[in-house]
């Protein structure tokens, strides 16, 4: 499947039916007076946050999106049938932006099953019954039902994880997906083999967290550089950081400092979340060697404890592991376990959990 995490959509509600100009016709009745009906509602526009969706690529196909009108008005003060609501359904962490400035934030989807109304139908409109007066005893006036509301939106996928893998391009990141999650990343030794980012579910000693990997970042990325703007948008709700270094590259400390300035200059919180340093790829080195980068790792981070580790072969990863876990916090270890069920048991009658895999 396909990832896309932001699309452009039109939506518009639906106008409400016309109102009825009707008499009451009736054997032995001369003046039944007027009884046309009121027309029907419009339909609404809404957002439904649902499970199993993890990408926006439908939106790139289906861009317009029109909820039906209401019906019109009958004789005998039968009211019109109001338009059904659209419902339109997004992953779990969608934004829904203002067209004009793509960041003036309308509407939050945070967890599964969340229904917000976006666009209201227009109302229907009045029958020639509601304009009796006592001097008018037969008008053949009515309203022609109120237009609905319309507006061009960005929606924004925000991917929802527990803990989110930032690094520069080459740190072994996806090698580290692929070895503690059921993520099936792309490999390979060349800068920027990530494109998109990556969700998996880490099973660790009897622990359940989702682990979100975005592609490498590099200087500028905060502004947009290599769109690193919208990669470190689906790192903005975890809960911790996993920052991977390569023990190989030429400056250890400069490689941690470069990805800390753009963290520090995207905002929204995100320095100030926990963060665990890893320094990945170890296998390639003596232990001295190890420690003495290590050490300068340390120095760098502000006296941080780095962890050394081998994402190839798996040596150091069960102590990054549970310094996860120790940051997520036992409590609030699944941070969407709420979100998570879907709606109604599986085949032996247990909740269903949701993913966003």
């Amino acid at each position: 499947m396909h990832f896309l995490d932001q699309a452009k959509i039109y939506v518009r509600s639906g106008h409400g039916g016309g109102g009825a100009v009707s008499f009451r016709r009736e054997k032995f009745v001369e003046y039944g007076g007027p009884d046309g009906g009121d027309g029907g509602k419009g339909g609404d526009i809404v957002f439904e946050a649902v499970a199993g969706l993890n990408t926006l690529i439908d939106f790139r196909y289906t861009q317009h999106f029109r909820a039906p009108r209401g019906k019109g008005g009958a004789g005998a003060n039968r009211t019109g049938g109001g338009g059904s609501d659209l419902v339109i359904k997004v992953p779990v962490g969608t934004q829904i932006l203002a067209d004009d400035d793509d960041r003036t934030v309308l509407l939050d989807m945070t967890r599964v099953g969340q229904r917000e109304v976006f666009l209201r139908g227009g109302d229907g409109g009045r029958g020639n019954a509601s304009y009796k007066t006592s001097t008018n005893r037969a008008p053949r006036q009515h309203g022609t039902g109120w237009p609905g509301e319309e507006a061009w939106v960005w929606l924004r996928l925000k991917l929802l994880a527990d803990a989110g893998l930032l690094g520069l391009p080459n740190a072994g990141k996806s090698t580290f997906v692929n070895a503690v999650t059921n993520a099936k990343a792309k490999v390979g030794d060349y800068a920027f083999t990530t494109t998109r980012p990556q969700l998996g579910v880490v099973r660790h000693k009897g622990r359940e967290f989702v682990l979100a990997d975005i592609p490498g970042l590099i200087e500028g990325a905060a502004d947009g550089a290599g769109i690193g703007d919208r990669f470190l948008g689906h790192v903005e709700r975890c809960r911790v950081l996993l920052h991977l270094i390569d023990a190989n590259g030429e400056d250890v400390g400069e490689a941690y400092r470069v990805v800390r300035d753009e963290i520090e200059a995207y905002g929204a919180g995100l320095a100030d979340k926990p963060e665990v340093i890893a320094l990945n790829k170890c296998d390639l080195l003596d232990d001295e060697l190890v420690a003495a980068i290590s050490a300068e790792l340390a120095q760098a981070s502000g006296g941080a404890q780095v962890l050394p580790m081998s994402g190839a072969t798996g040596a150091g990863v069960d102590a990054v592991l549970d310094r996860l876990i120790e940051a997520i916090g036992p409590a609030d270890l699944n941070t969407y376990a709420e979100m998570r069920e879907e709606d109604g048991p599986d085949d032996e009658g247990e909740p269903r959990e949701w993913s966003p895999i």
